[in-house]
């Protein structure tokens, strides 16, 4: 099975500083095979057919835990996982210079549609979208401010989730399919 890991706090704001190469090394250490990253905050890509997709998150969490003596959640998402939150994904939702574009993956103990309305959103300012174990939310630049998602940072509901942009959701995506 193809499966992506992203791991939640890292190398944000020099905190929990941990290096990609070895990051991978503790990966493949853990059994993992055919392990790549992608950019600094751990997306990891990699293949597994020996334990269950719900017994990962423990073994990575313990691997990082000794190789950097972190405590670092672990999401796992499995390739049809991803293909079904890319399948929500329009096309026209971009991260860039005039669109700010998110998918909130969310923990396997929150569902997506409680969580939906739990988003402090201000109504009619963006567009959000719910997706199997995920959340999209996309707003113009010239609205982001007064969104409204400013208020999440420091919630309980974002403690239980981990945010990547479109653009490297996407990227995830196609670097999963690559090593399918």
């Amino acid at each position: 099975m193809i499966y992506i890991a992203l791991l939640r706090g890292i190398n944000v704001g020099g905190n929990n500083k941990i290096e990609m190469k070895t990051l991978k090394a503790a990966f493949e250490a853990a059994g993992m095979e055919r392990v790549k990253t992608y950019i600094n905050s751990g997306n990891i890509v990699f293949a597994n057919d020996e334990l269950e997709q719900a017994a990962l998150p423990a073994v990575l969490e313990a691997a990082i835990e000794k190789q950097f003596g972190l405590r670092i959640r672990v999401l796992i998402r499995s390739l049809e996982e991803m293909r079904a939150i890319s399948n929500v994904l329009p096309d026209s939702w971009s991260n860039g210079s005039e669109m700010k574009s998110d998918v909130f993956f969310l923990w396997d103990e929150v569902d997506e549609n409680s969580a939906a309305e739990a988003l402090p959103l201000t109504p009619g300012v963006g567009t959000l979208l719910v997706a199997p174990r995920a959340l999209l939310y996309s707003v113009s630049r010239e609205d982001a401010g007064r969104s409204g998602m400013n208020k999440l940072v420091g919630s309980k509901l974002y403690a239980q989730m981990t945010v990547r942009n479109v653009n490297t959701t996407r990227k995830i995506m196609q670097m999963m399919l690559e090593l399918a």
